[in-house]
């Protein structure tokens, strides 16, 4: 039996790495009976067979699971998204924070293409996003602004990468790591939105230690299993005034002497913020009427 980690997943077959070996298995019958899911990032351990093949025969303990994108073992996430083309949005960049901090994960936010956005807006976006708590960098393949300062945080970890499309992913992880030649693609001047050139969710090695998981660009984002006593959580502004409300069950909507309207109103969490939190609260309320 030999042990690796699942680096892709595509068609029903499993590449496992081992060391600088990569071998393509099947999964044992017993785990398709019991409907068990098998994601990139999960160590497992297998049974090697004639020509290059194996068959997983053990899938070890989890260390962490982010749900969307499916992927196991990672030790943190960083967002992407463009400073310009397509322009950012604080309600979409929002929603990807909503699920990264809910898969309690470390998380980290890039803004690619800082080259074709005015610098003062960059910079309103950074500083609004450190004010809270959160790592963000600011990047451009162009220029090669950023790019140094990313691999810095890329190296000897395990890293998800994951935003909207056209955000430029491929092409970051292509200027820090220029032997992964990933397919790129241009934004659509019709729609305003990226192609999706990732088809599946695959673990890439890094020269400096570490993986990166470059993941399907996403369009939107789903909410189906938060309850709304839970969103609040994955604002760590709203959750820190939060403490200062007088009831316990208040959703910071309607709800009376509440503590975070009161630091909206006073300027200490932004109109923003808020105001995504409100859509999506809106939103999984709507998804719990059927409960």
């Amino acid at each position: 039996m030999l042990r690796g980690v699942v680096v892709k997943a595509y068609n029903s077959y499993y590449y496992v790495q081992t060391g600088d070996k990569l071998t393509m298995c099947t999964l044992r019958g017993r785990f398709k009976k019991e409907r068990f899911s098998l994601f990139v990032g999960d160590e497992v351990e297998y049974l090697p067979l004639d020509e290059g093949k194996g068959v997983i025969e053990t899938i070890l303990p989890r260390r962490s699971m982010l749900k969307r994108p499916m992927v196991a073992n990672v030790d943190q996430v960083m967002l992407t998204f463009a400073a310009a083309s397509p322009d950012p949005s604080f309600i979409i960049i929002d929603r990807f924070l909503i699920l990264a901090e809910l898969s309690q994960l470390n998380t980290l936010i890039c803004l690619n293409k800082a080259d074709l956005a005015d610098a003062s807006e960059t910079g309103q976006i950074v500083d609004l996003y450190r004010q809270i708590g959160y790592s963000v960098l600011a990047t451009s393949v162009k220029t090669g602004q950023g790019i140094g300062e990313l691999r810095c945080q890329l190296y000897g970890r395990i890293t998800v990468f994951a935003g909207p499309s056209g955000v430029g992913k491929s092409s970051l992880l292509n200027a820090v790591e220029p032997g992964l030649s990933l397919v790129t693609g241009e934004v659509s001047t019709k729609i305003g939105r990226g192609k999706h050139t990732t088809r599946f969710a695959e673990l890439l090695p890094l020269a400096g230690g570490g993986f990166v998981v470059d993941t399907p660009g996403f369009s939107f984002t789903e909410f189906a299993d938060i309850a709304p006593s839970e969103l609040a959580r994955a604002f760590p502004e709203i959750a820190a005034a939060a403490l200062g409300c007088k009831f316990n069950t208040c959703l910071h909507y309607k709800e009376p002497q509440c503590a975070v309207k009161q630091a909206v109103t006073e300027g200490r969490i932004a109109a923003s913020r808020y105001a995504s939190y409100l859509e999506v609260l809106s939103e999984v309320q709507e998804n719990r009427k059927g409960y």
